[in-house]
């Protein structure tokens, strides 16, 4: 009977139903060894041999399919159809050899199946080949190449950058992109311009709108209205002319459907229409593939199977009519850079199968299974026909012309099933329908203004924006009359990223892998060099000064053609067509001359080139023409470039003396400095510090260098601090009470979050545990802290609280299982096995006797339904089976 082994349990769940009791199917769990965590684990002075070692977590589970050989003599490898899944394969046999759980006379075989359904899976059993090398020396490459910029080139950011954690090999050049855009947005220069808009009215008294597009005879672009007196000559040369269609143009245009999903379009599709981020879109697609209803979602391929093509006319023919089924299926090529197209689009295994068909409970997957059905549907679908039509009205000398665009749906095609979602993309007026309008028609100002449908649009877009956290440009009336409104505007800068723009750029450009993009952008974040904030990614100081670094002693390393070109030479490897230890070679010579002439650079000449490089964005010009530079706390210490344990920050010199310091991004004319008033003499301050914002009693003065502070709690908004909690932090840590049994119990902010603290006479360190929310800091009572304490000091080490001692025994139920009276939180209650029954009001538990306890348990357990069931019937016991007896040998 073979040993079949697969990644996960669930995906080894459902290929275990369609083999049957003929083959033993196991999980590996995913990767079982991986490179120590130390230095020299690929050893570059012998030709990149590489150690490895087997995850103490997956021990157990080589150990459980090695034991299931010694019984099963045939392996076959059935893990993911790519690079990682072929890396797995090879891993576990290399593992299994090295234990000699695989002898000389065992089989092993490679079998690959884009979709876990029984055709899929019987398939590919009638189709075995061997763990594809080339592949598995792709990953070796990349796993190597990963390792060494992570493992050379960390250290330098720990010795040279104090909070920088680590670098990585696409990770970093990812975070460039991110950095990069907050620089563009923060060197734009916004530009004024107008534009000027009519409601107008056909003879048949229908209003539509139309924009000014020529003006004094000439073509008006964006920019040409550039202030409010142009603005309101524009408005004054349209009302005093009388107006006439100049022409009416309908041409007939198409919409054809987009792609169907691989990995990077899913992501940025599901970030689009649900706000998923990759790693929370990819979960969820793991677990719709595991379970049998999707193909694999690892893919760059968009092309489909010729069954699921004929399938997906089928069910399309079937819902919505032959008429939306073209004449020939549709096909699809990726045009991406470095696409390989090795597997299917991501699809539905079973095209007929809609969302209500799904045995799945899961929010995120029932709403990404619905996306890929839908997207997979119309991508086989028609076209959508429409017809789009551009009117001109004029004025009788030419000197005015004025532009209304709009279009019909003729015949929606796949649009009845889906549309793709859009990133940053203004409303255009081509969606808009006008009214029939007839070519030498007068056309006359409509009576209702555009005022009141502007301010209603704004606050709309208002909506729209913080919810998207792209910036709203201004947009300010001038006048109206006789329905023309004269618009102010200011150009944008390019939007920060969300997740689906930046896996969508990321591809553009080549870097990373379908495999890789949630990974990567999520390690940027735990890694706290990126924050995410209303789907927008902002980069973090200590974000920003790692580029820096980066870009000014690593440039080549975190090139865009460097990054892609590696990707390209990997993609070589996969494919055959060359030596992945050349790679490494060629990588590994230039790399390691570059760790070590920064190696030799210190502190105070890193940071000198970095403040020399960052000058223009750290000191912009001020307006009184001052130095940018000086200190604007103390007026006579020059402003440098600092680093912490939290990033980069920008530091008076006169330190200690002057404690100025602001974030790199901020205004250079603002200390950070608020009073929020005065307690006892002392002036109450908050300000912002390297570490975040905080409180201060007093001034820094030299009988009093280090005055009381406390750190701002995360939640708290640092700009509605009032004084009242400014003293209640400054108070901290704050006492409940003396415990009992001696030593005082308090509760205060730490580095997990709120707390108590107690300690008694006799104990070596103090007990914590951990509060809910922050207001229990300043609101908790004694009582509940003592037992909070005393629950956490029975049960140490762990977050349970201790077994609640009852206030008394009632004895056994009739049906067997102690009642006890015990102490809750809304009063006592009698306890019976996972029954629990409130006192009545006005009953005490000293006048509880056993017969009501039994009615009020049993009262509860009628309405629950969680009364004492029966004992499972016991199974008989297997025969034993008789040891076989061990051979021995003999000698002749």
């Amino acid at each position: 009977m073979p040993v079949v082994v697969v990644e996960s349990p669930a995906k080894a769940k459902t290929i275990n139903k369609y083999l049957g009791s003929d083959y033993t199917v196991l999980a590996s769990y995913g990767h079982i060894r991986d490179l120590p965590s130390k230095d020299g684990s690929v050893d570059t002075d012998n030709d990149f041999a590489m150690t490895w070692e087997v995850d103490t977590k997956s021990r157990p589970h080589v150990k459980a399919i090695a034991d299931a050989l010694k019984d099963d003599n045939e392996l076959i490898l059935a893990t993911d159809p790519d690079r990682e899944g072929e890396a797995i394969s090879w891993h576990l046999e290399e593992a299994l050899r090295k234990r000699r759980a695989i002898k000389k006379d065992t089989p092993v075989s490679r079998v690959v199946f884009n979709a876990i359904t029984k055709a899929a899976v019987t398939e590919a059993m009638k189709n075995p080949r061997q763990v594809d090398e080339p592949l598995v020396e792709a990953y070796l490459a990349r796993r190597a190449l990963d390792y060494l910029v992570g493992f050379k080139l960390s250290p330098v950011l720990w010795r040279k950058l104090p909070g920088a954690r680590s670098a990585g090999r696409v990770q970093s050049v990812c975070l460039r992109l991110i950095v990069e855009r907050e620089m563009e947005i923060e060197a734009f220069n916004a530009q004024e311009y107008w534009s000027v808009r009519a409601l107008l009215q056909t003879p048949r008294g229908k209003d539509f709108e139309a924009r000014l597009t020529v003006l004094g005879g000439e073509k008006l672009d964006k920019m040409s209205l550039k202030d409010s007196t142009a603005a309101e000559l524009a408005v004054q040369a349209v009302t005093s002319r009388d107006l006439y269609v100049k022409s009416v143009e309908a041409k007939p245009a198409s919409r054809n459907p987009s792609a169907p999903f691989m990995t990077s379009t899913l992501q940025q599709e599901a970030s689009r229409k649900f706000g998923m981020g990759a790693r929370q879109c990819m979960n969820a697609a793991q677990r719709l593939y595991e379970a049998g209803y999707i193909t694999y979602m690892r893919t760059d391929g968009i092309d489909m199977a010729p069954e699921a093509v004929s399938a997906a006319r089928d069910a399309i023919a079937d819902r919505y009519g032959a008429e939306y089924v073209p004449s020939s299926p549709r096909i699809y090529k990726n045009k991406a850079k470095n696409a390989q197209e090795a597997h299917e689009c991501i699809r539905p295994t079973e095209m007929s199968r809609d969302t209500s068909q799904l045995k799945v409970t899961e929010d995120d997957q029932r709403k990404l299974y619905d996306l890929i059905w839908k997207r997979t549907l119309a991508c086989q679908m028609e076209g959508a026909r429409m017809e789009r039509t551009t009117v001109d009205i004029a004025s009788r000398d030419d000197q005015v012309e004025l532009r209304a665009t709009g279009q019909v749906v003729l015949f929606d095609g796949f649009l009845r099933v889906y549309e793709e979602g859009r990133d940053d993309v203004a409303q255009d007026d081509d969606d808009k329908r006008l009214p029939q309008i007839s070519q030498g028609e007068a056309i006359v100002f409509a009576k209702t203004g555009l005022a009141a449908q502007y301010a209603k649009a704004a606050d709309q877009q208002d909506a729209v924006v913080e919810s998207s956290g792209m910036q709203r440009a201004d947009s300010a009336i001038l006048s109206e009359n006789a329905g023309v409104l004269a618009l102010q505007h200011h150009t944008q800068p390019p939007p920060r990223y969300t997740e689906a723009t930046l896996v969508k750029r990321m591809e553009e450009l080549g870097i990373g892998r379908p495999s890789t993009y949630a990974s990567v952008i999520t390690t940027i974040q735990d890694r706290e060099y990126v924050r995410k904030d209303k789907n927008r990614l902002f980069p973090e100081e200590k974000g920003r000064i790692v580029t820096i670094f980066l870009m000014n002693f690593f440039r080549k390393y975190v090139g865009y053609e460097f990054t892609a070109d590696l990707e390209t030479s990997l993609d070589d490897v996969s494919a055959g067509d060359l030596d992945y230890k050349e790679v490494l070679n060629t990588f590994w010579r230039d790399f390691s001359a570059a760790i070590a002439e920064t190696s030799d650079l210190r502190v105070s000449e890193v940071l000198d080139k970095l403040d020399a490089a960052l000058a223009p964005q750290l000191y912009p010009p001020r307006e009184d023409g001052s130095d940018p530079r000086i200190c604007p706390k103390c007026g006579t210490g020059q402003l440098h470039l600092k680093t912490s344990r939290t990033g980069g920050f920008v530091g008076c010199g006169n330190y200690p003396e002057c404690r100025y310091t602001r974030p790199l991004n901020g205004d250079t004319d603002d200390t950070g400095d608020m009073e929020l008033g005065e307690d006892n003499g002392d002036t109450i301050f908050m300000r912002k510090g390297r570490f975040g914002p905080y409180v201060q009693r007093g001034e820094v003065t030299e009988e009093n260098k280090k005055p009381p502070r406390a750190s701002i709690p995360k939640n708290w908004d640092a700009a509605e601090l009032t004084l009242e909690q400014a003293l209640k932090l400054l108070n901290l840590p704050r006492e409940i009470g003396q415990h009992p049994d001696g030593g005082v119990i308090s509760a205060n902010f730490g580095r997990f979050g709120p707390y108590l603290m107690h300690k008694l006479p006799d104990e070596e360190k103090p007990v914590y545990a951990n509060l809910k929310t922050q207001d229990e800091v300043f609101e908790i009572g004694m009582n509940l802290a003592v037992e909070m304490i005393t629950e956490k000091r029975n049960n140490p080490g762990r977050g349970r609280r201790a077994a609640a001692k009852p206030l008394r025994e009632l004895g056994e139920h009739p049906d067997g299982g102690a009642m006890n009276v015990m102490d809750g939180r809304y009063g006592p209650y009698v306890k019976w096995e996972k029954v629990n029954a409130t006192l009545p009001k006005g009953v005490e538990p000293t006048d509880l006797t056993v017969e009501m306890a039994v009615e009020l348990v049993n009262e509860k357990a009628a309405k629950t339904g969680k009364g004492k069931k029966k004992p499972a019937a016991k199974k008989k016991a297997a025969p034993k089976k008789t040891a076989a007896k061990k051979k021995t040998a003999t000698s002749e």
